[in-house]
């Protein structure tokens, strides 16, 4: 199947799980991830429809955003997806529009004077590690529910990042477990969301994005109420490396 086709499929997921879950279709934005895919295949998704694209890292970022928004009618979003180190958080900035791992407070930090220092906002997304996988990023949140010394060393980190200036915090990113059962990634997405909710309700905030599910539980995600989708392998096909 070509990219185009690949694209289409994956909206109609979308509009399924939209649908199952009795939610808009405008309230959740797909994010191709163009990592490890050359400029080609991203100019082929754009043409495609495709508005919005994922990066992990820096410097493939640095050499193939430039290429494409040289070579379309209007630069598409870029969106900041992978793990950021803070001596390279100055090669983000002008890049991506959105940063979904903004995992420590030196890294919030660190985007903050460098906004600022540019004169910009920058939309940031705070990751979460829900699952207490060992191996992922993101401010520790396992049990944060049941666990009062978790929710309250994590409730102080957000409010800390709340209060810097030039970015501006549009809510939580997670990344589940990969799983044989898409079902089984459930629970991780179910207590993204519940804890969205309950950092409005202590900061009276609105964090109006979720950005959780990928290629292989991405309509899950939906139902339990992603608005980003950050789906790859199921629009460009097998990665030619890892």
């Amino acid at each position: 199947m070509t990219i185009s086709e690949n694209l289409q499929a994956v909206r109609q997921h979308i509009a399924d799980a939209c649908k199952r879950s009795g939610r808009q279709l405008d309230e959740v934005t797909l994010i191709a991830v163009s990592k490890t895919n050359p400029p080609e295949a991203v100019i082929e998704a754009y043409n495609a429809g495709a508005q919005h694209f994922g990066e992990n890292r820096v410097e493939e970022a640095e050499s193939k955003i430039p290429i494409v928004n040289a070579q379309v009618s209007a630069s598409p979003a870029w969106h900041m997806i992978g793990h950021v180190q803070s001596r390279k958080a100055k090669d983000v900035v002008p890049l991506f529009q959105m940063v979904h791992s903004v995992d420590t407070l030196k890294l919030a930090q660190k985007f903050s004077t460098l906004s600022m220092e540019q004169g910009r906002q920058l939309d940031v997304l705070l990751e979460m590690n829900v699952s207490g996988e060992e191996a992922k990023h993101g401010y520790v949140a396992v049990n944060w529910a049941t666990d009062e010394t978790v929710k309250s060393a994590l409730w102080s980190e957000v409010e800390q990042v709340l209060m810097l200036p030039g970015i501006r915090v549009r809510g939580l990113m997670t990344m589940a477990p990969i799983v044989a059962d898409p079902e089984d990634a459930r629970p991780v997405f179910a207590s993204l969301a519940s804890l969205r909710q309950a950092l409005q309700a202590a900061f009276s905030i609105s964090l109006p994005d979720l950005s959780m599910g990928m290629t292989d539980d991405y309509p899950v995600a939906i139902e339990e109420g992603a608005t980003f989708v950050r789906v790859g392998r199921a629009i460009f096909g097998e990665r030619a490396n890892k």
